[in-house]
């Protein structure tokens, strides 16, 4: 469990990322962070693992205040996956899945045994071990640092934008394929993303931010598209555009689902 008391973050320059934050994240669970530039989400994220350190409040993770954690010790038992996947370009993928484990003492044959297992966990061949992030499309990257990031066995992942850099077919796969993991070994995500769709198909729960890390509203995909709060809400997660609008058609005996320009979208069984 992640708890976010009363968290907040000014610069220097008297700059106001997170005005004042609260939020608890349950075990488990994948809550996205969504909004749009200057809405402190990645700000937030980055409190949980100590990369940005709040000027106010507290973050817990499981009862225990981050700031009392050694930074080193925290960071390597959390994952964190990051949108261009940030693999090291000199090592194979094999030894970028199994470095925070070598890192942790375990034996490195040991190691890279698990992260084969990896690999495959998240639909990569273990062959693919051999080869180096630069002879990776993006989409196999991400899907390595998504492994790495499991590699420690954390109970808590961090995903700043992670499928942002890829093409928008091998972007849905990879929500789907986490989506899947998620069921498989049932961590705790908090991911952020600027994508209100990709929110909403990947997440238990959606935290939609105003300037300032305010919370807009909260809630699980399907109560904030039923109701929302008001017209920010609306507008942003797009609630009176036509492709958001459904009926269904009777055509030669099957009911199909047409949005609100004409278009199929689908078949009603």
């Amino acid at each position: 469990m992640i708890e976010f008391r009363n968290v907040g973050k000014t610069y220097p320059d008297g700059t106001v990322a997170v005005d004042s934050f609260t939020y608890t994240v349950g075990d488990g669970r994948v809550v996205a962070l969504v909004g749009s530039s200057g809405s402190g989400k990645t700000t937030l994220l980055r409190m949980v693992n100590r990369m940005v350190e709040p000027t106010k409040g507290q973050v817990l993770v499981d009862g225990e205040d981050v700031a009392t954690v050694g930074r080193v010790a925290l960071r390597r038992s959390i994952g964190y996956v990051l949108q261009a996947g940030g693999l090291l370009p000199h090592r194979t993928v094999i030894d970028n899945v199994a470095t925070v484990p070598v890192l942790q003492g375990v034996n490195k044959k040991e190691a890279r045994a698990a992260a084969a297992e990896l690999l495959e966990r998240v639909g990569l061949s273990v062959a693919m071990g051999r080869r180096y992030p630069a002879q990776l499309s993006g989409g196999q990257q991400q899907r390595v640092g998504v492994a790495r990031a499991l590699a420690g066995d954390p109970k808590l992942l961090l995903m700043d934008e992670p499928f942002g850099a890829v093409d928008p077919i091998v972007r849905r796969d990879l929500q789907d394929e986490l989506r899947r993991l998620q069921r498989e070994i049932g961590k705790t995500i908090v991911l952020v993303t600027h994508d209100i769709d990709e929110a909403f198909n990947v997440a238990h729960e959606v935290v939609l931010l105003r300037q300032g890390g305010v919370i807009a509203q909260s809630g699980t995909p399907q109560e904030i598209f039923a109701k929302p709060k008001d017209d920010y809400v609306r507008d942003f997660i797009g609630a009176d555009r036509a492709d958001r609008k459904f009926s269904v058609h009777e055509v030669n005996g099957s009911r199909i689902i047409v949005d609100g320009d004409g278009r199929p979208a689908g078949l009603l069984q």
